[in-house]
């Protein structure tokens, strides 16, 4: 079914005859439709951005539409549908329980992880985040990013193949950088974290209230 839904979208683009960064109009829709139904992967968006762009353009191109994309599957997840919809949803969160008790405790880091490696399809993200419901800022940032890391790792597997001989050595020594200050940073949010907590579990210790219950 993939395949031929791919063909399908090869043959809008060469129908479209948009080129250049005017294939947006284009694929933001595409991305859309993707984020809500998960009839195809996101790879394709993808695929036709590097092929239509080159890898720099392309991989910008891929993080601005899949962002875009997250962005307006989480508002309508969160503010409009309802009912059947979410019922369906639901049913299909149940092999994916773990993720949500991960999203109920570390909030955004568990979107840019699911972002960045493929575990989950993209709408049952956006479906988890907006009924978990994880705030709208912390769901932009974390799509922002994980949607940057996803699409950064899938443009250093996948332009060896469309462009080869093609010097990668930029792109994956600066992935790897991103990823040590990525986790550096969920290091240090998560030990400010502790602390706070234990500085209110001391504080409350020393206060303690001194109202009598009736």
């Amino acid at each position: 079914m993939f395949d031929r839904i791919n063909v399908w979208i090869d043959a809008l683009v060469v129908a479209s005859g948009l080129a250049g960064p005017s294939i947006l109009l284009l694929t933001i829709p595409l991305a859309i439709v993707q984020g809500l139904f998960g009839v195809f992967p996101f790879a394709t968006i993808i695929l036709i951005h590097i092929t239509t762009l080159g890898v720099a353009g392309g991989l910008m191109a891929s993080w601005l539409a899949g962002t875009v994309a997250a962005l307006g599957v989480y508002l309508l997840f969160r503010y409009f549908f309802n009912g059947k919809v979410e019922r369906y949803f639901q049913a299909k969160m149940s092999r994916y329980e773990r993720y949500q008790s991960a999203l109920d405790q570390y909030g955004g880091w568990t979107v840019i992880l699911l972002r960045t490696i493929p575990i989950m399809p993209n709408n049952l993200i956006s479906f988890m985040s907006a009924v978990a419901p994880v705030r709208f800022i912390p769901y932009f940032w974390s799509s922002l990013v994980g949607n940057l890391s996803h699409i950064w790792m899938f443009g250093i597997l996948s332009a060896s193949i469309i462009f080869p001989g093609m010097d990668l050595r930029i792109l994956i020594v600066s992935y790897a950088v991103f990823l040590v200050v990525l986790g550096l940073v969920f290091g240090v949010s998560r030990a400010a974290k502790a602390y706070r907590t234990r500085k209110k579990l001391s504080t409350a210790e020393k206060n303690p209230s001194t109202n009598v219950p009736l």
